[in-house]
């Protein structure tokens, strides 16, 4: 069955803005929990946001890192947590692919 987000998120309202994505499990540090962005130049930024990509929030302060890789040769980011996630935590990473005031 295809599920849009993975096992242990799910998404809510945000403290922080809007909706953000939610743990519903716990996490330990350095889990990859899936790919928030596939390359593609036909894209606004060069990039395509997958479900997890289009929620997770912007902190300076972040649980979690997007690290660059690839999925079948293809170029990705992945969404990787830098500590551990307890449940109820909403996941955040430092936003790099551009301006958090972009459109």
């Amino acid at each position: 069955m295809y599920r849009p987000l993975p096992a242990g998120l799910t998404i809510k309202d945000s403290g922080i803005d809007g909706l953000g994505v939610v743990a519903t499990d716990n996490f330990e540090k350095q889990i990859v929990l899936g790919i928030v962005h596939i390359a593609n130049r036909n894209f606004p930024h060069g990039y395509i946001r997958t479900g997890l990509g289009a929620f997770y929030n912007h902190s300076e302060n972040p649980n979690c890192v997007v690290l660059d890789g690839f999925w079948h040769q293809i170029k990705v980011k992945y969404l990787v947590t830098n500590c551990v996630i307890k449940t109820g935590d909403e996941l955040t990473a430092k936003y790099s692919l551009y301006d958090v005031d972009d459109d």
